[in-house]
């Protein structure tokens, strides 16, 4: 299979990306690693005319703690996430995620901010990002904005960037002590996409009681999502093994799978309270609970 005719350039900066953008419109698309739009041009389900490559610009990639955030370039690799000691140590959920994404060759070559742009359903990271409450800076000839993720991601394969704009950064708030965070998933034996993906982030009081929960879900329906209930039920409570039950008996009803090969409606949302329970022991367990 052969993708369509196009052309293709390899900026150096954001600007030149920026003005190919503006030259081109929407018969553009940015090249990030390549792993999500390039399969998709061979089966010609995708025919930009114009390819944006933004391997060269260097200033896309990295890890930092800033200012109670953690900023990863967008051009950063799912390798480079599951390696980093400030990704395990500060949002480990982050390098469980990374961690778990396709084999070595698709780790070193895919980043961050081409599978969070490609808004699969089925990925890792978008649902990672909702249990994260990150924020995506993006570029464009109009400005700098941030949006949160859970603005960012708006249907399945859709994101609220405008065609011309380009995601450079994610930040990731860091919390005091006693938070901790995990992703577990049931991945499909051949893609390694998620059947279910589950991340949780917990944050104890003092008194062992859950300050706060975050929880999202992906692999069921067109895009991750918050599971609110889930996470208004561990609030204020002890996390055991109960309360963690019951959470994870949320999740698997807020969720809206449909049948297909891989399983029932019912198989499904057992997935779901199964990889549910399993994220938040883990959470809890790294919050020193």
């Amino acid at each position: 299979m052969y993708p369509a005719s196009f052309s293709y350039s390899s900026p150096t900066s954001l600007d030149d990306a920026l003005a190919l953008l503006a030259e081109h419109g929407e018969d553009a698309k940015l090249l990030a690693g390549g792993h999500s739009l390039l399969p998709l041009m061979k089966l010609r389900f995708a025919q930009p005319r114009y390819l944006v490559d933004l391997r060269r610009i260097a200033n896309l990639s990295g890890i930092e703690r800033s200012a109670g955030e953690l900023k990863i370039g967008a051009m950063s690799t799912y390798a480079a996430l599951a390696a980093s000691d400030l990704v395990r140590t500060l949002v480990p959920m982050l390098a469980d995620a990374a961690a778990q994404i396709g084999d070595p060759q698709v780790r070193n070559r895919g980043t961050i901010g081409g599978s969070l742009a490609h808004a699969d359903p089925a990925a890792d990271l978008p649902t990672v990002m909702l249990a994260a409450d990150a924020q995506m800076a993006v570029v464009g000839r109009r400005g700098t904005r941030v949006i949160p993720a859970q603005a960012f991601f708006v249907g399945m394969l859709t994101t609220s960037l405008a065609p011309d704009e380009v995601l450079t950064e994610i930040r990731i708030p860091l919390a005091d002590a006693r938070e901790g965070s995990a992703y577990d998933k049931c991945r499909h034996p051949a893609s390694r996409f998620a059947l279910v993906g589950v991340a949780a982030s917990i944050r104890l009081a003092a008194d062992g009681t859950v300050l706060h929960a975050r929880i999202a879900v992906g692999g069921m329906g067109p895009m991750a999502v918050r599971v609110a209930g889930a996470e208004a039920a561990l609030k204020g409570h002890a996390p055991t093994a109960e309360v963690r039950h019951a959470a994870a008996a949320l999740v698997a009803a807020a969720v809206d799978p449909q049948e297909d090969l891989q399983g029932t409606v019912a198989y499904k949302r057992n997935l779901a309270q199964v990889y549910a329970e399993r994220a938040l022991a883990s959470a809890v367990h790294r919050a020193g609970g």
